[in-house]
């Protein structure tokens, strides 16, 4: 059981060894940033938030 422990662990702790970035690697600029940040803010809080505002109506459907 140790030994499969261990071999657990070692896959799960193994570190990639990249001594370079990919070849025509870019990054973000800040506007594309800005744009996935609202995006996924939106993603995540517009359906909370519908629920939100219809909370009154689930509780009056007694089901």
């Amino acid at each position: 059981f140790e030994s499969q422990a261990q071999l657990l662990l070692e896959t799960l702790w193994a570190q990639a060894r990249v001594s370079q970035p990919p070849e025509g690697h870019s990054h973000a600029s800040q506007q594309e940033q800005a744009i996935a940040l609202a995006a996924m803010f939106t993603c995540f809080l517009a359906p909370t938030a519908w629920v939100l505002a219809h909370v009154e109506h689930y509780k009056s459907r007694g089901d």
